[in-house]
């Protein structure tokens, strides 16, 4: 399905990034989506529920606090893996630090569509061309299987 060995270790500990110019170019679209996103009201969006679950479900006033303390952290984190690898979009090398970023931009890209098309362990992504999701669909499979990658490549 996809080309395999995109992300290699090289031996100065950099690594090597051979992504096509067409699968550069849909990050480069489709994360500042994300950004934009997460600059707004993300953890109020129940398409971000994964990316900000609530540590104290049955708290209110626990969890208002534990939102206070950490929320603003947790988006200006996910915003900079972002910036990163929009930074670094052209680059074939990447740092440690710059793989580790891809790893968390693609995975919060990756879990946020995956909560609003609603996928589960059981759900087949191989969805008829003919299905009005399917392109988010084929986005979502492209995006497990470059952090599974990025995820390799680090190990």
């Amino acid at each position: 399905m996809f080309e395999k060995r995109v992300v290699k270790r090289a031996r100065d500990g950099s690594y090597e990034l051979r992504l096509p110019d067409g699968e550069r170019q849909l990050l480069q679209e489709v994360l500042p989506q994300l950004k934009q996103a997460l600059q707004g009201d993300a953890a109020a969006d129940p398409g971000f529920k994964r990316l900000f679950p609530k540590a104290y479900v049955q708290d209110p006033e626990h969890e208002a606090e534990y939102q206070a303390l950490v929320g603003d952290e947790l988006v200006a984190t996910r915003v900079a893996h972002v910036d990163t690898v929009l930074a670094t979009i052209r680059q074939d090398r990447l740092t440690e630090e710059e793989v580790f970023a891809w790893m968390g931009a693609v995975n919060d890209l990756r879990l946020v569509l995956g909560t609003r098309l609603d996928v589960s362990e059981e759900t087949d992504l191989a969805v008829d061309p003919a299905h009005p999701d399917a392109a988010a669909y084929g986005l979502y499979a492209y995006l497990g299987w470059l952090l599974e990658l990025l995820v390799e490549a680090v190990s």
